[in-house]
């Protein structure tokens, strides 16, 4: 063999040695993608494993979760069948308990029907017994029919003077019979007022009763205050004695500086002294305390729902401003003797009352019937020892009504007599 066939076959081995590797080299390179695919697929399906793995603990602790919840719940269908037993039992009682009420009621009613029974039984013989003396009436008044006959035959006999005499007898009974009629109507009347009169018997004996416990506490009051009174008394008298002293020995000096300076010091007494001892002028200006006020100018005041405290808005005169016409509450500036009084008035059939309160206790309690209708009123008056700041008001009772318009009809007035 040649040299160039040697050449050739080392070409041709060579290509065929560069073409198998060329295809081992894209062998190599397709098992190497395929490789990597298989890689990335054992990838994934790791991947999905793990989920699936995941997934799976889930749903291991999901079931574990529901078969707690389906011991729980098997315990509440136990405890449930015990209540609902419970409950049926109980039903049972109170149905049985009701049958034993339907059946104490059904024999209540058999012995109330049984009774009603007896009842008409019993009216049934009174009925007989009624009928019976019905009858025994009816044959008395045919008795007493026949007996009429009789007589009418007999006036049938009369002459024309029995005629007269009847005729005149006839018109003294007619006159006698008026007579009567009206002495029943008076009778009646009488009867009427009589009640009438008891009626207010009864209303003014209960206003005597409540007038003199007022009055035995007011002449207790009042012998206390007396006493104190004297005993004030006493000392404004002793004290007037030793001013009128003062005020003399005052007057003397006052003379002799005249005399000493021949009237040129133009002092005198007439611009020292005052005409009379103690005048309204000398009270310090805290002691001057007094106020009237009337109630409204609306017209009817009340009925309220409860006791209300009326508020005498019109102030007549209020000396001292111890009086608040916007509350309707009267306030001791200084502790002392007061005195004070209230007139009520209404136009209607009824009671008037009113409340007297110092600070919150009930002082006493005015009442007065307008029995007639039209305009009445009623008046009281008190005197009270209060200490500075004590409250002093009238209240409306519930129900109860008043009446005041511009004429003034109902007024609330108090003053200090003497302080303490």
């Amino acid at each position: 063999m040649s040299l160039m066939d040697l050449w050739r076959k080392l070409n041709r081995s060579e290509s065929l040695q560069d073409q198998v590797n060329t295809e081992m080299e894209e062998r190599l390179r397709a098992g190497e993608k395929q490789l990597d695919d298989l890689q990335t697929q054992r990838s994934d399906v790791e991947l999905r494993l793990r989920s699936t793995e995941t997934h799976l603990e889930q749903l291991e602790a999901h079931t574990a979760a529901l078969e707690v919840t389906l011991r729980v719940r098997e315990e509440q269908l136990e405890h449930l069948d015990s209540h609902t037993s419970d409950q049926i039992s109980s039903i049972e009682s109170r149905l049985t308990d009701g049958l034993n009420r339907t059946a104490d009621q059904i024999s209540s009613i058999e012995s109330r029907l049984t009774d009603g029974l007896n009842r008409t039984a019993d009216v049934e013989l009174r009925l007989r017994s009624t009928e019976t003396h019905l009858e025994q009436l009816e044959a008395h008044t045919a008795a007493l029919e026949v007996t009429l006959r009789v007589r009418e035959e007999q006036l049938e006999h009369l002459d024309s003077h029995t005629s007269d005499q009847i005729s005149s007898i006839e018109s003294r009974l007619t006159d006698g019979l008026n007579r009567t009629a009206d002495v029943e109507l008076r009778l009646r009347s009488t009867e009427t007022h009589l009640e009438q009169l008891e009626a207010h018997t009864a209303v003014f004996t209960l206003r005597l009763n409540v007038t003199e416990q007022l009055l035995d506490e007011l002449q207790t009051e009042s012998a206390v205050r007396a006493a104190d009174l004297r005993s004030v008394s006493d000392g404004l008298t002793e004290a007037q004695e030793e001013l009128q002293v003062r005020l003399g020995a005052v007057a003397a000096a006052v003379e002799e500086l005249n005399t000493e300076g021949g009237g040129k010091a133009g002092v005198t007494t007439s611009r020292l002294l005052p005409a009379a001892p103690l005048k309204f002028w000398c009270l310090p200006e805290e002691l001057r305390v007094g106020f009237s006020a009337g109630l409204t100018d609306s017209g009817v005041v009340g009925p309220f729902d409860q006791e209300t405290t009326l508020v005498f808005s019109k102030t007549i005169i209020n000396v001292g401003h111890a009086y608040n016409q916007s509350a309707g509450v009267f306030t001791a500036p200084v502790g002392g003797v007061y005195f004070f009084s209230f007139t009520a008035a209404d136009y209607l059939k009824g009671y008037m009352g009113l409340h007297l309160y110092r600070n919150e206790q009930p002082v006493f309690f005015s009442l007065e019937l307008n029995d007639h209708g039209g305009y009445a009123s009623s008046c009281s008056s008190v005197a009270l020892q209060l200490e500075r700041g004590d409250r002093v008001r009238l209240s409306l009772p519930a129900s109860y009504r008043l009446y005041d318009d511009s004429r003034n009809f109902s007024v609330f007035s108090g003053f200090l007599l003497f302080p303490l």
